[in-house]
């Protein structure tokens, strides 16, 4: 689809939505995503063009279908796959990937980091790909050294942001915001550094007694992105690893530093969304979401969780799920899903599955509590089915389908009970909505409580 559109702008020294945006252009890209939001066409570009939203898009993968992440568009969600030296190659990582299609991811994260030829992975998860791709080079970069941290240079950093550029990667997760002076504000924490890219950082700085290379590096990285239109995904390498690190000082210092790359990243006119936490105590999410806002000026916020408690290990994905809802009604752009394998295992197609459902079910429900227009109508449709008995159309309202007409068949499995006035928790006999209360028998009923002169008795 994006081929004839990219044809159009070939040997541009800026290729990203936000140089047209603020040259007044619309692109075909935010046309098709001003008619999937249901959006102004005029208001995509103002928002892409203010940096409150971004459409990832490298110019190197025309097979995308353009979406938007953005406090103006519906909440998103990220999926996350990778290709593991033990786990996984790339024909399993190709089954997640159309498993996440299938069940309404927004964007997914590559974050192989073994199982086969990395470029390989990625490529073949680009070629397959409609939605956004996502990377942290951080991850190759470190393979292509054998794991020795100190051997790495800035060089190697650049080298593999560039490739991964040229093969369509549409956002990248650069941690550029841990900086050297930051280190010593770690001491206190009960997890310290949880970000594997921060801590890899930490490592080299720490050897090396010189500053971060993706910091130094910046402007060189944003070089890149300008003529390949990859957009920034600022990590946060000192997020919150528990409820008891969270909000702290040195997570507040390395979110300061990311509002300043930010801002430099908007001057020469690249597209940036920040990183956020982590493990935070739902009464602090509205506040790290606000001042996320404050500090970035405004840039999408995409958030992993956060988990609102500690205890929930093999179902993380629930107690995200929970900090996910808030943090999407406070302002988050998009939720990074959590699976219930997080903290235990590399997750299989199923934790992929779980995973994603309940991250969809946060962000639609933020988007309610956010009075976005037209938001609810699904909710509406999906309760008119119910009380009509249309159990097909029920199905197909559901954010997972099959497993709604999985556990309806469990106990009703055949075509009968499809057009059936019950189901299995009540019988036939005592589901309430049986009692129709329509309107000449209200009405009767509202004559007879008229005529009676007796006071209802006081509760």
């Amino acid at each position: 689809m994006r081929t004839p559109w990219l044809v159009k702008r070939q040997n541009h020294n800026n290729a990203s939505q936000l140089h047209y945006a603020r040259q007044g252009i619309i692109t075909e890209e935010m046309a098709y995503v001003a008619q999937r939001e249901g959006l102004p066409a005029e208001l995509i570009r103002t928002e892409v063009g203010r940096g409150r939203m971004i459409i990832p898009a490298n110019i190197n993968h025309p097979n995308l279908e353009p979406m938007a992440i953005g406090i103006a568009a519906r909440c998103k969600v990220n999926a996350n796959i990778g290709a593991s030296p033990n786990c996984s190659d790339i024909t399993e990582e190709l089954a997640k990937l159309k498993l996440a299609v299938k069940y309404g991811a927004d964007t997914l994260m590559d974050l192989s980091t073994g199982g086969g030829d990395l470029d390989q992975i990625r490529t073949a998860i680009i070629q397959h790909s409609p939605i956004p791709i996502g990377t942290v080079p951080i991850y190759q970069a470190l393979e292509q050294v054998h794991g020795r941290v100190e051997d790495l240079t800035p060089e190697d950093f650049l080298s593999v942001i560039e490739k991964q550029a040229q093969q369509g990667v549409d956002y990248m997760t650069i941690h550029a915001g841990i900086l050297i002076e930051h280190l010593p504000l770690v001491q206190g924490r009960i997890t310290g550094i949880v970000s594997r890219g921060g801590g890899i950082l930490a490592r080299w700085m720490l050897h090396h007694h010189r500053q971060n290379p993706l910091y130094t590096h910046f402007d060189d990285i944003i070089a890149i992105f300008q003529r390949y239109d990859v957009s920034f995904s600022l990590g946060d390498s000192l997020r919150p690893g528990c409820l008891h690190d969270a909000t702290d000082t040195a997570q507040l210092a390395e979110l300061k530093t990311l509002g300043d790359l930010t801002r430099r990243a908007w001057q020469q006119e690249v597209q940036v969304m920040v990183e956020g936490p982590g493990h935070v105590p739902m009464d602090q999410i509205d506040y790290n979401v606000k001042q996320q806002m404050e500090e970035c000026d405004g840039a999408p916020f995409y958030v992993l969780g956060p988990l609102v408690t500690d205890i929930a290990a093999g179902y993380d994905h629930i107690s995200s799920a929970i900090g996910a809802a808030l943090a999407g009604w406070s302002g988050a752009a998009m939720l990074c899903y959590v699976t219930p394998k997080e903290h235990l295992g590399l997750p299989d197609p199923e934790d992929v599955r779980q995973g994603l459902i309940a991250y969809k079910i946060a962000a639609h429900a933020a988007d309610i509590a956010r009075h976005r227009p037209g938001a609810r109508d699904r909710d509406d449709a999906m309760s008119r089915a119910r009380y009509n008995f249309d159990w097909t159309r029920q199905f197909e309202l559901a954010l997972d389908p099959d497993r709604a007409r999985e556990y309806h068949d469990q106990t009703l499995p055949g075509d009968i009970y499809k057009t059936a006035e019950f189901c299995s928790m009540c019988g036939p006999k005592f589901c309430p909505m049986q009692t129709k209360l329509d309107g000449a028998a209200l009405k009767d009923l509202e004559n007879a409580l008229a005529r009676d002169q007796h006071p209802s008795p006081t509760l």
